[in-house]
């Protein structure tokens, strides 16, 4: 009878455990991604990984055209620098932005907005703007189905999500 009652705890408990880790797992989790370049400055990214799971980007799920998205999921996508750098040339104060992006065809306008600690875009304010950057979308070489950022040493800043990928470079 002991033997019954103590196997009746056990499975209790590890029932309440798997529900309370189901119940906490996130559907799109934190990620960091972060490089030192040449020049000394330290970029990092910290956003959310929202899956596709079959659905169509610009129809089920953003970026949608003409509407700014938080290049993430969750909280908005927080890009930060440890210097004063240039971001296709053009220049971006050392500090900790909103990264958010503006999708009209096959051109993305990336933005670095000053207000960072904020969630989603449903308070983004253009007039906080520190830089807009426009670039071209291109094709993937495989279907990506989490969000995901990389930078390369030499400066170079992928997003890549489905089978689209749009990069900028920074100096």
């Amino acid at each position: 009878m002991k033997n019954i009652s103590l196997l009746a705890i056990a499975c209790s408990l590890l029932l309440t455990t798997t529900v309370t880790f189901a119940q906490n797992a996130k559907p799109s989790p934190a990620a960091t991604t972060s490089e030192t370049l040449a020049n000394g400055a330290t970029i990092t990214i910290n956003y959310s990984q929202p899956a596709l799971k079959g659905r169509t980007m610009g129809k089920d799920v953003e970026p949608m055209e003409d509407k700014v998205w938080r290049a993430g999921a969750n909280e908005a996508t927080v890009f930060e620098t440890s210097k004063d750098i240039t971001i296709d040339g053009k220049s971006l104060p050392a500090g900790k932005y909103g990264f958010f992006v503006l999708v009209h065809g096959g051109e993305w306008t990336l933005i670095f907005n000053k207000t960072w600690k904020q969630w989603g875009a449903f308070q983004y304010k253009e007039a906080d703007d520190a830089l807009r950057v426009a670039v071209k979308a291109g094709k993937t070489k495989a279907p990506v189905e989490r969000l995901t950022y990389t930078i390369s040493k030499s400066g170079a800043v992928s997003l890549a999500w489905g089978n689209t990928e749009a990069t900028f470079h920074v100096r």
